[in-house]
């Protein structure tokens, strides 16, 4: 029996249908399938314990807000323990990707599993309550390993450190993808070196950004005008290079979770045109994830 941390409340109990209406084979960039527990049980090394939300969950609230495709991230709390990423791409039959978590341990008869199931990449992450960061050692390994299979790295970091890592992220030879918009802190302004270290990175063209998060980086809370007014920021200068997701069932967060319904809704103002919209939920993560 598994009892949730208190950073991870159970999702909105009633998400509202959205008012917008998303293009055909829109796509949740960044979501996460936890349990159920019984038969995925969770690493007994993990810094955290999720609510369960699995796969059947997940992608029947994605079918209410509009969505068909998404994109499953493995979560921290599972390691390396890929069983439950597998069973959910299986679920989805083709409509899903994949993220792992993987090391210089990792077998390439395991990459190769996964990399057959569709996972198109990996999560490095950088946040203290995750757990240790990788070394630039096992970070060149674990990328030596996936180089020829088109994956992407997904870089999850915490404000000032985007301009820590900012020449390590230069470097990869893959794609990269920042999540959650760096998860900046708002309070410290819009226009300060972290802000500035993501958008030199995303000027690259090499560097995308995940304009998920929206409930995590605001001050001000729900509608989050402040986090929505910087993604939209992203969307108008850099639409070729941005990404979106709900971030269901949003663990590891302050207060109660968000209303997806009201997230999907704020579309309109992150990307306010047709083809803004059409690029960030469709044209965008079907080039970025390998969706036809």
């Amino acid at each position: 029996m598994y009892v949730p941390s208190p950073s991870c409340p159970p999702p909105h109990p009633s998400p509202r249908t959205p008012t917008i209406r998303l293009p055909e084979n829109s796509c949740d960039s960044h979501c996460h399938v936890f349990g159920p527990s019984a038969t995925f049980p969770y690493a007994a090394n993990r810094t955290f314990t999720p609510v369960d939300a699995p796969a059947s969950q997940v992608m029947a609230l994605q079918r209410r807000l509009g969505l068909q495709r998404g994109v499953i991230v493995q979560s921290s709390c599972y390691g390396t323990d890929h069983r439950v990423l597998l069973d959910a791409l299986a679920a989805g039959a083709g409509r899903y990707r994949g993220v792992a978590l993987i090391n210089p341990a990792t077998t390439r008869t395991e990459i190769g599993r996964l990399h057959a199931a569709g996972v198109h990449g990996f999560r490095l992450h950088f946040l203290p309550h995750l757990g240790d960061p990788p070394s630039q050692e096992e970070i060149r390994d674990t990328v030596r390993l996936v180089a020829d299979l088109g994956w992407h790295a997904e870089i999850h970091v915490h404000d000032a450190d985007v301009a820590r890592y900012a020449e390590l992220i230069r470097w990869f030879p893959v794609p990269v993808v920042i999540d959650h918009l760096a998860r900046l802190d708002l309070a410290r302004g819009p226009d300060r070196v972290a802000v500035a270290a993501l958008l030199d990175l995303l000027d690259t063209g090499r560097v995308w950004v995940k304009t998920s998060g929206v409930d995590r980086v605001s001050v001000l809370g729900p509608p989050y005008a402040d986090a929505v007014a910087f993604a939209a920021r992203l969307v108008n200068l850099f639409p070729e290079r941005v990404l979106w997701g709900t971030d269901y069932p949003h663990p590891n967060i302050t207060g109660p979770a968000p209303d997806d319904g009201l997230l999907v809704d704020l579309l309109a103002d992150i990307a306010p045109g047709r083809d803004q919209l059409r690029r960030l939920l469709v044209d965008n993560p079907a080039e970025f994830f390998g969706f036809p």
